[in-house]
C-alpha cells in the first residue's frame, strides 16, 4: 500500500487508514481487522477518547498492544466526559488536555501518541492556549505531532494560522465536497487533509442505492437529490466502492483516506475496491455526477 507525508511532519501514514470508531467490543474480533489492516499494509489508526466512552481506545490498545511498532496511532481530546458517563461538555483547555492525554495513554497502552487531535473546535476557544498543550506535550515526547479535527473553516484557519498543526481530519467524499474550497488553504499551510466518510455511511459502495432509499438525505443532499445522485454514480461504474476511494485519493491534499469496519468482511471489501485500479477520466466522470457543495456556515 502507498503512503503519503502527513503534512510536513516526518510521519508517512497509508493511504488508507482504518477508523476505529466502529470495531466491535469483541477483543477478538477487534484484533482480527487490526491484524488484517497491517497484513495489507496500513499502518494508521484513529480512535478518540470520546468513544464508547473510553472503551473503544482501550480495546484498541489491547489489539494493537504487540504491534504498536509497526504503527501510526491517532486519537483526540476535547470533549469532556459528564459524570453521567453519557453526555459530554466541550473543553479545548491546556488543564484538562494535558489530563486527558495522560489517560489516553493508559487505555492505549503506550508511552506516546503519534498524532493528537482536537476533536471540534470553537472561535470562543482559547486557542492560544490550546495550541500551547499542544507544542508542550511535543516537547515532552508524550505527542509526536498534532492537528484538529473540524468542519469550520473559520476554527481550521484560526488553527493552521497560529499552529505547527500536521493535519485536518474533514469529512469528504464524492457525496460531501464542501471541504474542496479549503484544500489550497490547507495545503498552503503545510498540513494535510484526513478523511472521514470516505464512502459515505455505505452510500457509495454496491449498498448505495438500498441504503439511500431508506435515509433522509446526506451532507447538502436531501432524500430525492441523495438516490438520484446515487443512482447516477452506480450507473456510471461497476465499483462504486473502489471508485469512491479513488476519488478521494486523487486529491494531493489527502494524505489518508479513513475507512471503518465492524467485520474483517466489511475491511476486506474495502481492501479489494482499493487495490482495484479506477481510471482517471472515470473519476472525472463522476465527479460532474456530483455537486461541488459549500459550507453556509462558519465561514472566513
Amino acid at each position: 500500500m502507498n503512503k503519503r507525508r502527513l503534512g510536513n511532519s516526518s510521519l508517512f501514514v497509508s493511504e488508507l487508514g482504518l477508523g476505529c470508531m466502529s470495531l466491535p467490543n469483541d477483543l477478538q474480533e477487534t484484533k482480527n481487522i487490526i491484524d488484517a489492516a497491517i497484513d495489507a499494509g496500513i499502518n494508521f489508526f484513529d480512535t478518540a477518547d470520546l468513544y464508547a466512552n473510553g472503551q473503544n481506545e482501550a480495546i484498541v490498545g489491547q489489539a494493537l498492544k504487540k504491534r504498536r511498532h509497526e504503527i501510526v496511532l491517532a486519537t483526540k481530546v476535547g470533549n469532556k466526559m459528564n459524570e453521567d458517563g453519557k453526555s459530554w461538555t466541550w473543553d479545548a483547555s491546556k488543564e484538562h488536555i494535558i489530563e486527558a492525554v495522560k489517560q489516553s495513554l493508559k487505555r492505549l497502552g503506550t508511552d506516546y501518541i503519534d498524532l493528537y487531535q482536537l476533536h471540534g473546535g470553537t472561535m470562543e476557544d482559547n486557542i492560544d492556549e490550546t495550541i500551547d498543550a499542544f507544542e508542550s506535550l511535543k516537547q515532552d515526547g508524550l505527542i509526536r505531532e498534532y492537528g484538529i479535527s473540524s468542519i469550520r473553516p473559520t476554527v481550521i484557519h484560526r488553527f493552521l494560522e497560529k499552529s505547527d498543526a500536521s493535519s485536518i481530519m474533514m469529512q469528504y467524499s464524492l457525496l460531501d465536497r464542501r471541504p474542496e474550497e479549503w484544500f489550497p488553504m490547507i495545503q498552503k499551510a503545510g498540513a494535510s487533509v484526513i478523511t472521514r466518510g470516505t464512502i459515505a455511511k455505505g452510500f457509495l459502495t454496491a449498498e448505495g442505492l438500498e441504503r439511500a432509499s431508506k435515509s433522509n438525505g446526506f451532507a447538502a443532499y436531501n432524500t430525492e437529490q441523495l438516490r438520484e445522485a446515487v443512482a447516477a454514480l452506480a450507473n456510471e461504474t461497476d465499483d462504486l466502492h473502489a471508485a469512491a476511494i479513488a476519488f478521494v485519493l486523487r486529491e494531493q491534499t489527502v494524505a489518508t483516506a479513513l475507512i471503518g469496519a465492524r467485520t474483517t468482511e466489511q475491511f476486506t471489501r474495502s481492501i479489494e475496491a482499493y487495490n482495484k485500479e479506477v481510471a482517471k477520466k472515470s473519476i472525472e466522470a463522476l465527479s460532474h455526477l456530483t455537486a461541488a457543495h459549500q459550507y453556509k456556515e462558519h465561514r472566513l
